[in-house]
């Protein structure tokens, strides 16, 4: 798959097939096309060539909101978070975002599976002790893991962290890894991320990307403690 921007190849030739269930990372310097790829799978941005297939089946023309459909979530680097809603409402919303008659203007009652889900979700992000406090008055770990909670919405066949540990300090980044390594066995994610301690404890399988193009794909072990990979992106052994 390739996305260009003019004459900039951001993303040139890249293959990547993720399993059902797996935990992959994608690792890179700044500018090795990380993101773009993420934009290219969701759709916000197109691939220029190539073809993208979820589960066998060919979304390259779909347009993002017909992907979150079937199963294909996002974060971002930047939160995008209701600010002056609690946490409990910015799940609901979530959860009622991939439901059946979500466009209803009744108000879902206190027994409707909607309101379930939500407590669900509480528990399963670690939220449930600030359900009821304001996003902006959250530490910004906290708003991580919210934005974590309401990817998890719907049931989601394959999530993609953009970053989620930016900007965290040493106890959320523990709650991170801890979070990431609870999610079922079934569900498949892949994640962008800068720090390397995170990313190797919480996946199976590595993609190294520069300039644009895939490096090497291995196992944490093996991407570690190859030679290539610590000259040009860690800079020697780490």
């Amino acid at each position: 798959m390739t996305r260009s921007f003019g004459a900039l190849r951001a993303v040139d030739g890249v293959t990547l097939t993720v399993a059902a269930g797996e935990k992959r990372a994608i690792l890179g310097a700044n500018g090795a096309g990380k993101t773009t790829l993420f934009n290219a799978i969701t759709g916000d941005f197109p691939p220029t060539a190539g073809r993208i297939r979820f589960f066998g089946e060919d979304i390259t023309q779909l347009p993002p909101y017909e992907r979150i459909r079937k199963g294909l979530r996002r974060t971002y680097q930047s939160s995008l978070l209701f600010r002056e809603l609690s946490v409990r409402d910015n799940l609901f919303l979530a959860v009622r975002g991939q439901a059946g008659g979500r466009y209803s203007f009744l108000r879902p009652g206190a027994a409707h599976a909607s309101r379930a889900a939500t407590e669900e979700l509480l528990e399963r992000a670690r939220l449930s002790h600030i359900a009821d406090e304001f996003v902006a008055n959250l530490a910004h770990g906290q708003q991580r893991q919210l934005e974590i909670g309401m990817a998890l919405a719907g049931a989601p066949r394959l999530i993609l962290f953009d970053e989620p540990a930016a900007g965290l300090s040493p106890a959320e980044r523990r709650e991170l890894v801890s979070l990431l390594t609870s999610l079922p066995a079934h569900m498949s994610y892949v994640l962008i991320e800068h720090d390397l301690d995170i990313a190797l404890r919480v996946v199976e399988q590595v993609t190294v990307m520069h300039n644009g193009r895939v490096l090497r794909h291995g196992t944490p072990h093996e991407i570690e403690n190859d030679a290539q990979v610590q000259a040009i992106y860690m800079g020697g052994k780490h």
